[in-house]
């Protein structure tokens, strides 16, 4: 990984804050002004990225740390979940379901919510470079979910990668390419659909396998001559093999087509065709997912793992039981960015679900340490719920539970739940209504 490769959005040009705070800026501002006093004298905490996590660990910190002056720094206007917008994209759910004003939560917690582009750090002097100036910190929160490596594919490349991540994106980054996404499935009108998967880890295991059922049951609502083929490094299925086989085989005997074992090793988005281990594919319409990595800001805060032999392991370097920088006890890191947890699975899952317990669990841990207290490890949980059928609405899903043995080692129990059934739609609808209340203040 080469750090000229990074892909970054130009600085955001408004600014927010909460009820009650003061957004002071200097009479001629530019990349080297102070910006955002500190308000009153407790620490200042800075969060970095507005997702599930990111949220959730800013409204946690004001509430276990009453003195606290929370900072969010977030470059997209307003808030937009992962979790459900497979639903959206083919008009199950309204766009007003999964698209939030974040100015309702920082309000109503009380953090000061800033509008803007991280743009690096000095960790040195505790402090964030951001489109609008250095913000001061003296604990930091990265939280900015996953960056897309297009350079995996297509190394020095810009004009390929600008190719794909303009005709074929995935869209596994939120309010960036959703929309465009969403009127590709509705142009569709025949041909083969190809969806690439990735070797884990990855943003959400389960979702490309709803986001295909999903496209499959529009493509046979509406008559559409279509096929979607799934092109998946793994050997099987995973997670909720048998629930996602048996929807195949049940639902889309005749348009969908998962191919296993089909690691990608050369894609041509000019020409429309991917070379896998198990064969070439043409298509008339490709969701391209290429590998993902910790975000951006991970890799300029300097604090990217590396493997036994020095490579970049792509993901934040951390503690696996207190979330914070191995390098440095001040930064912590939440959601989908986090490093691996444990030898007998990797990763906690990269989902909306883990991303907002271990925010409220890193909200506890420094709150903890302001407090003089020994902070206690806690573990997270997990559970995905995801739509197979549209009409009638069924789904199936997967729950993790982890503990830790004798040893230190942190354990998973996956659990799946294969039979798809209309109730588990209702649990899932109250499960998106809870966590959006826990941190949007809905």
């Amino acid at each position: 990984m080469q750090r000229r490769h990074f892909l970054i959005t130009p600085p955001a040009l408004a600014l927010g804050a909460a009820a009650g705070s003061a957004l002071a800026a200097p009479a001629a501002i530019s990349a080297q002004s102070s910006i955002l006093p500190r308000r009153g004298k407790g620490p200042r905490i800075v969060v970095c990225g507005g997702g599930w996590g990111g949220l959730t660990a800013a409204r946690y910190l004001r509430e276990l740390i009453p003195g606290a002056d929370v900072v969010l720094l977030e470059r997209n206007p307003t808030f937009w979940s992962g979790p459900m917008s497979n639903k959206w994209l083919v008009d199950i759910v309204g766009t007003d379901f999964v698209q939030y004003d974040m100015l309702r939560p920082a309000n109503r917690y009380g953090y000061t919510l800033l509008q803007t582009e991280v743009t690096g750090f000095e960790r040195d002097r505790r402090r964030v470079r951001t489109g609008h100036g250095l913000v001061e910190y003296d604990y930091l929160v990265l939280s900015g979910g996953i960056r897309d490596a297009w350079d995996a594919w297509f190394g020095d490349d810009q004009r390929a990668i600008d190719h794909a991540r303009t005709h074929f994106a995935s869209a596994y980054i939120p309010n960036q390419q959703m929309h465009a996404l969403k009127q590709r499935v509705k142009d569709f009108k025949g041909g083969t659909l190809v969806m690439t998967l990735l070797p884990p880890p990855h943003r959400c295991p389960p979702s490309p396998y709803e986001r295909a059922c999903l496209i499959a049951w529009h493509i046979k609502k509406h008559r559409i001559p279509g096929k979607v083929v799934i092109l998946d490094p793994k050997p099987t299925i995973a997670p909720i093999g048998m629930g996602y086989q048996q929807a195949f085989e049940e639902l889309y005997p005749d348009i969908i087509t998962h191919v296993p074992n089909a690691r990608v090793q050369e894609v041509d988005p000019f020409n429309k065709r991917i070379q896998t281990s198990a064969g070439e594919w043409k298509f008339d319409e490709a969701i391209l997912m290429p590998p993902h990595q910790a975000a951006d800001m991970v890799w300029h805060a300097g604090l990217i793992g590396r493997d036994a032999a020095g490579k970049p392991t792509g993901w934040a370097d951390m503690h696996p039981r207190l979330y914070h920088a191995h390098g440095d006890d001040r930064v912590y890191f939440v959601g989908d960015l986090m490093g691996p947890v444990s030898d007998q699975f990797g990763h906690y899952p990269k989902s909306g679900h883990v991303a907002n317990y271990i925010g409220r669990i890193v909200a506890r841990n420094i709150a903890e340490r302001v407090a003089g207290k020994e902070v206690t490890p806690l573990l997270p949980d997990n559970l995905c719920y995801m739509m197979v059928n549209g009409d009638p609405q069924e789904e199936i899903s997967v729950k993790f539970e982890y503990e830790v043995d004798a040893s230190g080692r942190v354990l998973q129990t996956q659990i799946d739940m294969d039979l798809r059934s209309t109730e588990m739609v209702q649990e899932d609808f109250a499960w998106a209504r809870s966590k959006f209340a826990d941190f949007l203040a809905l």
